[in-house]
């Protein structure tokens, strides 16, 4: 598996191509991925990166989640998601950081 990013669906449109045909596409939010955690064969027994989509108010997440998300320096979150990677891949992530649509 590959690293991907966490999104929500914003609504549709269309676009129109050189021949004047319609052709509809899904919107969607892929902004504030945060990368809250990365895990390794060392200390987890495998490879992933576990990231953190949407804003959430610190008083309607747990103890447990936003301490979390506290020592990566993440803002809480409304979802957190984790990919499965290649160990390769891990060298140029660190936590804290941010992805974007750009690394595709």
């Amino acid at each position: 598996m590959s690293l991907g990013l966490v999104g929500r669906k914003v609504g549709m449109t269309r676009i129109f191509a050189d021949d004047g045909t319609a052709v509809p596409v899904t919107v969607l939010d892929m902004s504030d991925n945060r990368i809250t955690q990365i895990k390794t064969v060392e200390s987890d027994g495998y490879t992933a990166v576990q990231v953190a989509f949407g804003k959430r108010r610190a008083s309607r997440i747990n103890k447990a989640v936003g301490g979390h998300l506290a020592k990566a320096g993440v803002a809480p979150a409304s979802l957190l998601k984790e990919f499965t990677v290649k160990p390769e891949a891990l060298a140029e992530l660190k936590v804290g950081g941010a992805l974007s649509v750009e690394m595709f």
